[in-house]
């Protein structure tokens, strides 16, 4: 079994309330991919990076046993993201986004990595998702999406939402994808576009999954008192869950499956969330994220 994350690979500027940093590791697939490789020993990661990109990054994720045969190297510059969050921690301003290796880039898979099970379309252009998806062989697919891919290429996210399995977005971009405010609503709207499972995110209060025959599930967070940089916490959350899900020995994934794999990309997810980058979740260990789910797993008993 194992995992093929595309997305984006960034280098990071973010500055918060209290710091600041530099030169982080960032993109979507980077922090999925993470995630992913504490559920699972195969993970392939795709995207695209420039001759600055620092080595050390790539010497960490292959440190996590992540196979970076996807990877495609350019002699431009990597995309760049620089940005700040707000007092609250919830809104962000983005001084600047280098797009550099990401114009006009066209997915390319390499044959050997194309048979993973699991494909995940981690937040990239929804035509990069669609090239990706005609060249990987995996029978079940989780995608995620954005708020500029709803605004300008409505039409091809629609196209990929046809094709995918789950979808997974925030609480915003599923009001404005369904056209909807009530977000129960905008999940059973949602799930008629395509996917079978939509999963809405809704940060700090943790997520809800609908699924067929108006099944629902609500998952709290992890409850964090130290919140350092919520950047790449949704896309842990993505690698998470396909990571868990690519260890369970199946094909044919339930509702309880998606359910429980939740909650791990939830506690991971909490771990990025505790430092800059991945410096935090990098560091942890299998035992570390277990303790964890065991503690979340307490909180939300009831009789």
């Amino acid at each position: 079994m194992s995992v093929i994350i595309g997305g984006t690979i960034a280098i990071d500027n973010v500055k918060t309330p209290s710091a600041e940093a530099k030169n982080l590791l960032g993109g979507s697939a980077s922090f999925a991919s993470l995630a992913a490789s504490y559920f699972t020993d195969d993970v392939r990661l795709v995207g695209i990076i420039g001759k600055d990109y620092p080595q050390e990054h790539l010497d960490m994720l292959e440190s996590h046993n992540i196979s970076l045969t996807g990877v495609e190297r350019s002699e431009s510059a990597s995309f760049t993201w620089t940005g700040e969050y707000m007092e609250n921690m919830n809104d962000r301003v983005t001084h600047d986004v280098a797009l550099n290796v990401l114009e006009g880039w066209s997915v390319k898979v390499p044959a050997e990595i194309a048979d993973s099970q699991i494909v995940v379309l981690a937040n990239m252009a929804p035509e990069n998702q669609l090239q990706m998806l005609e060249q990987c062989k995996g029978s079940f697919v989780i995608a995620d999406t954005m708020d500029l891919w709803i605004n300008i290429t409505n039409d091809q996210l629609h196209e990929v939402l046809q094709k995918i399995n789950v979808l997974v977005l925030n609480e915003s971009e599923a009001r404005e994808l369904a056209k909807e405010s009530n977000l129960i609503v905008a999940g059973d709207l949602l799930l008629e576009k395509g996917p079978e499972y939509v999963i809405i995110k809704l940060g700090e209060f943790g997520a809800v999954l609908f699924g067929p025959e108006g099944r629902m599930f609500r998952l709290h967070a992890w409850p964090l008192r130290d919140l350092a940089d919520p950047t790449g916490a949704g896309d842990s959350f993505l690698g998470g869950m396909a990571g868990y899900l690519d260890q369970l020995d199946t094909e044919d994934y339930s509702f309880a499956d998606i359910s429980k794999a939740m909650a791990r990309g939830s506690v991971v997810a909490s771990y990025t969330c505790e430092a800059f980058s991945t410096c935090k979740l990098q560091e942890v260990t299998k035992d570390d994220i277990e303790a964890r789910l065991e503690e979340l797993r307490k909180m939300g008993e009831w009789s």
